[in-house]
């Protein structure tokens, strides 16, 4: 990585994107964050990290922030909204960002999405998928939009998420019939991992912890 390439990072806020934005900055990555409120501003320069505020559904200032004159190499988004918002980042924030990307010539897009969202809807128990189902097909359109983009990729659908240090159990799997629970910090080593992966090109995986796996399935581990 020169000092001259830089990686584009939606959702360091909070979250899974604070954390791979830990990793990045642990691992010597160039990052620029794009905020949309300028509430974590200063923790995240104090980190290293270059702020660009923006909101992802505003598409000038996605311009703005992304066709400068940097080299975004990557570009990792980990936004999504509340169900109880209302225009909803999971797709339209994301449908910028992967536009955007494609004319900016990035190499690589990781999307963090969600265990539940297109055919991994069968790995969660029916309750679940009725109270996230709005929010898990905005993410699936997501998905879909940035596979048909051109784009090299990688779909991250983590499985629940908890806010406790990594255990270093985090595995990912192209085996959407299983769900468990993962920690925000081993989701953001995962990511990170897959920035320099061959295997991890144009995959969809899913990510838990081996030791919180749902129910009785044998998981298949994917190598990075």
């Amino acid at each position: 990585m020169t000092s001259e390439s830089y990686i584009f990072l939606a959702g360091a806020s909070r979250g899974v994107g604070r954390e791979i934005a830990k990793c990045l900055i642990a691992e010597n990555y160039q990052v620029i964050a794009l905020l949309r409120s300028s509430d974590t501003q200063q923790e995240l320069e104090a980190m290293g990290i270059q702020v660009v505020m923006g909101d992802a559904l505003d598409v000038p200032s996605v311009k703005t922030a992304m066709l400068g004159d940097r080299n975004i190499t990557t570009v990792i988004s980990t936004i999504g909204g509340l169900p109880k918002d209302g225009e909803r980042a999971d797709y339209l924030g994301n449908k910028n960002l992967i536009d955007i990307a494609l004319k900016a010539q990035v190499q690589q897009f990781i999307l963090i999405s969600s265990i539940g969202s297109g055919e991994s809807a069968v790995a969660l128990p029916p309750q679940a998928l009725e109270t996230l189902g709005p929010v898990l097909l905005e993410k699936e359109k997501a998905e879909q939009h940035l596979i048909n983009s051109g784009l090299t990729y990688t779909v991250i659908r983590p499985g629940g998420l908890k806010s406790e240090p990594a255990t270093g159990n985090g595995v990912l799997t192209q085996d959407y019939k299983i769900a468990g629970t993962i920690h925000r910090a081993d989701v953001a080593q995962l990511a990170c991992k897959c920035l320099t992966s061959e295997t991890a090109k144009n995959q969809v995986l899913s990510a838990m912890d081996r030791n919180m796996i749902y129910g009785e399935l044998e998981l298949k581990e994917f190598v990075l």
